[in-house]
């Protein structure tokens, strides 16, 4: 009896070891939603991290603008816009009760973005240089040559106006020029991509690459100068 209480004892405790190898689904769970928990915990202070770097960069870009330009500026974020299409537009998280209104210039650091075009007390619609209406009045950065800046379709831009004759070549840098209604002077177009002697035409074809990515757009800045509006009105019933 004794020997076989030993052996029922020895198959037991083999009986429980084997077994307590065998995972709780219980506590499985528990350990999945308790490792879950922790992941979204992580995700949040990864995020609130990343939300706090923007936030800086944009202060950075802020201050730096600033420096750079003699007209005060209002930051938006760019929560809606349109690319592809015959008038492109974006929509901004900021309006009147920013004080942005019709005809201000939007920019980013690296040029000019458009015009805005309408507002409410929260949101702001802004024309973009890829709308057939759009219409700058830029010039040659090195040269002085002027002419108007518009968008006849595709990535690139092109300049209106410029005779054969004028200093004008691959590679210049276009800025907005005092002729413009709208925009503040100096503040950067793009870059001539391309210039093209046209047959039977005392102009030139001027092809431009914006410096703006539009497809990449997320913030702006808003330069809160204030366009004579009987000018623009004028100006835009005779430039077409």
């Amino acid at each position: 009896m004794h020997a076989v209480r030993q052996f029922a004892l020895a198959s037991v405790g083999t009986l429980q070891e084997f077994f307590s190898f065998i995972p709780n689904p219980i506590t499985l769970q528990q350990e999945r939603d308790k490792q879950q928990n922790i992941n979204i915990k992580l995700s949040k202070e990864v995020n609130a991290l990343r939300s706090a770097q923007l936030e800086n960069a944009e202060l950075r870009r802020l201050l730096e603008l600033k420096e750079n330009v003699s007209f005060n500026v209002v930051a938006a974020e760019v929560i809606g816009k349109s690319i592809h299409l015959a008038r492109n537009t974006i929509t901004l998280n900021s309006g009147e009760n920013n004080g942005i209104q019709r005809n201000m210039p939007v920019l980013t650091e690296e040029g000019l973005v458009g015009r805005v075009i309408a507002t409410s007390e929260r949101f702001a619609i802004a024309q973009i240089l890829f709308h057939r209406d759009c219409r700058v009045s830029a010039m040659v950065e090195r040269s002085g040559v002027s002419g108007i800046v518009a968008w006849e379709g595709g990535l690139n831009l092109v300049m209106k106006n410029v005779v054969k004759s004028l200093d004008i070549k691959t590679g210049d840098r276009i800025v907005t020029s005092e002729y413009s209604s709208v925009y503040p002077k100096n503040i950067e177009v793009g870059i001539v991509a391309s210039t093209t002697e046209l047959p039977q035409s005392i102009f030139k074809q001027v092809v431009i690459t914006p410096s703006v990515d539009f497809s990449g757009l997320q913030r702006v800045f808003v330069a809160t100068v204030v366009a004579d509006t009987e000018r623009v009105r004028l100006e835009q019933t005779v430039v077409k």
